[in-house]
């Protein structure tokens, strides 16, 4: 991946120097104004420029050379750190596993870090440089995501299933039993499920393990490619330079602070559109808005750490009640597509969907603690 100033660089991909991939967010999300922003706390540049203020920041000491450029070859580092930790850790020994996992982790993040900045502030950035870079960080990271997703789905199904089939099954969770004829088929459920819930864990083992196991060997052969190699050249070069577009030298507020706004208006208008709360619980239809939102917010939070240097932690419940639900849609899914397997059992299809059943009540609960954490609650007054 050649930069339009530098030739390719042979530098080692092991040199020490540190995903769900880089997520971008589908089209048609921007807004110049969000209906979520409290109107006594917007002004013309708005929060982060208030924040800065408030921390002391001026204006002119938000400049690419300053600001952009350092958090980029910091991420540049710690990607390439990560890699060198996951080349030492990748023995087949088991006690390396472990740590070949963290490695793996750190590398993503570093990864989606990078990704999401060159999009935000691609303006600043030479953006041919800037498009090429992002679209291969994005392809690495779903790649090296999905084994993780796989494994933590498996995890979360199965000990579902347990859950499900004990002596406090929820039949149908959020109903009341009254009277004996309630209790009776509550307890008609619960040994209905227990027939079927070890043969769907089997199954569920089954296909998640299969596709882990699949996702781990397009992972090892994706980190082998040439494809790869040429992606940590371009890391290892940004890790000490790092190109701007012309005339964005000596730039100053503009240059960061308007695209960074930008992102968080994008990210307060899809909040305001989220369903309302007393939507229909199992309107899959409404997951894709949830996602958009948790892509958006991903980018705000990468912009804040650009801007103000640090992370935003008023954003850290929600955006991890925005990884919950993502993880409770996907499971969710994962249980219906097991279920519409030929021939099996009905007790097992039985199991399987109240399992699917389970994992959409989760997918409620993640939209209900976002909705309580969300920290600029007039952005949901039209939910």
């Amino acid at each position: 991946m050649r930069r339009p100033d530098q030739q390719t660089t042979t530098r080692s991909t092991t040199d020490p120097a540190p995903g769900a991939g880089a997520e971008t967010p589908a089209a048609g999300t921007g807004a110049d104004a969000s209906p979520g922003t409290p109107p006594d706390k917007a002004d013309e540049r708005g929060r982060l420029t208030a924040a800065r203020a408030a921390e002391g920041h001026c204006a002119g000491d938000l400049t690419t050379e300053a600001v952009l450029a350092p958090y980029l070859r910091g991420q540049a580092a710690d990607f390439l750190r990560s890699l060198r930790l996951h080349h030492e850790h990748s023995a087949p020994a088991e006690s390396g596993g472990h740590d070949a996992a963290a490695a793996t982790r750190a590398l993503r993040r570093a990864a989606r870090r990078i990704s999401g900045s060159l999009h935000t502030f691609r303006a600043a950035l030479d953006p041919h440089w800037a498009d090429q870079l992002r679209a291969e960080l994005a392809w690495l990271s779903g790649v090296l995501a999905r084994e993780h997703a796989y494994a933590n789905r498996l995890t979360r199904l199965v000990e579902a299933l347990h859950q499900l089939s004990g002596p406090a099954l929820p039949a149908a969770r959020g109903a009341r039993s009254v009277g004996g004829q309630a209790a009776a088929s509550d307890a008609q459920g619960r040994a209905a499920l227990g027939v079927g819930a070890a043969r769907a864990g089997a199954l569920l083992e089954r296909r998640l393990t299969l596709a882990r196991t699949r996702s781990h060997s397009a992972a090892l052969q994706a980190l082998g490619s040439s494809r790869f190699h040429a992606v940590a050249d371009a890391v290892a070069l940004l890790a000490s330079d790092v190109p701007l577009a012309p005339g964005t030298t000596g730039r100053t507020a503009e240059a960061l602070l308007e695209p960074a706004e930008r992102a968080e208006q994008r990210l307060l208008a899809a909040v305001a559109a989220l369903p309302p709360a007393d939507s229909e619980p199992y309107n899959e239809a409404q997951d894709a808005a949830w996602h958009q939102a948790r892509l958006l917010l991903r980018l705000h939070r990468y912009a804040h750490e650009v801007v103000l240097g640090a992370a935003a932690p008023a954003l850290a419940s929600c955006g991890h009640a925005l990884d919950l639900h993502r993880d409770a849609v996907e499971a969710a899914a994962a249980a219906a597509a097991a279920a519409r397997t030929p021939r099996i059992a009905p007790a097992t299809a039985y199991a399987l969907g109240v399992l699917h059943a389970d994992q959409r009540h989760e997918v409620e609960a993640a939209r209900a603690v976002f909705r309580e954490t969300w920290p600029y609650a007039t952005a949901l007054t039209a939910s």
